[in-house]
């Protein structure tokens, strides 16, 4: 079998990755399909952290147009992803991987604080970290949490598993010539406001020179083919 080029990697989800069919709340089967996904990854060897949204759960910008404070509409989006870190946490151990919840809000009945050196530590036994309650501050997105998350622990890529295999041009589910990139700079991603990830977690990878890959995740196995080698998705770097 190839060996994997990666060590240690943060993989990005999103809220809706937890969702039903209804794209609100959280189905257990696709919690378990998620677990499974980063099971596959896990059984090669690499250490793994996840940090995942909360747009299955609450959306801030829902709150602030009915005219909700920012702060208020940030934080309880921060504790909604903790409740889809739980849940992830769950099909995890289900599935036979030990995984650690770890929140920047902190909630010690359910969740260890985040402490950068004990989340190394984890992934130094193999187990999986979980990164709840995103940067723990208002006007952060979960993208962002991800850049910060994943330069802290020393991750080598962050992996922003979406719905699309990749970042185009346009939106490629209302306009079908929409263009591909198999690869893209720092500086292009954010000139070209491709909104595949906010411009404060790209920024903050091209400051550190961590390189970024946007794929799809239900695509069978992308994610396990993507760290052996294979070309898949979008890379930024």
């Amino acid at each position: 079998m190839t060996n994997p080029r990666y060590n240690r990697i943060l993989l990005k989800l999103g809220g809706e990755a937890l969702a039903g069919s209804s794209g609100f709340g959280i189905d257990p089967q696709r919690a378990d399909h998620v677990a499974q996904t980063v099971k596959t990854v896990h059984d090669l060897g690499i250490q793994i952290a996840v940090v995942i949204g909360a747009g299955n759960l609450w959306r801030g910008s829902i709150g602030m147009d009915q005219g909700m404070e920012r702060s208020t509409a940030d934080h309880m989006g921060m504790i909604a992803t903790v409740m889809n870190a739980l849940a992830l946490q769950d099909a995890l151990e289900r599935a036979g991987v030990d995984t650690r919840v770890q929140t920047a809000i902190e909630m010690r009945t359910v969740a260890e604080p985040y402490i950068r050196l004990r989340a190394m530590r984890h992934l130094e036994k193999g187990r999986v970290v979980i990164f709840g309650g995103g940067t723990g501050n208002p006007y952060f997105t979960t993208d962002s949490a991800g850049a910060l998350r994943a330069n802290e622990i020393g991750a080598e890529i962050l992996i922003k598993a979406t719905k699309v295999d990749g970042i185009y041009d346009d939106d490629p589910f209302t306009n079908p010539n929409a263009t591909r990139f198999d690869a893209i700079s720092y500086i292009d991603a954010l000139n070209f406001k491709l909104r595949v990830m906010d411009s404060t977690a790209i920024s903050l990878c091209m400051e550190n020179n961590l390189p970024i890959v946007v794929l799809n995740l239900w695509q069978p196995e992308s994610v396990k083919k993507f760290v052996l080698g294979e070309s898949v998705g979008t890379m930024i770097s």
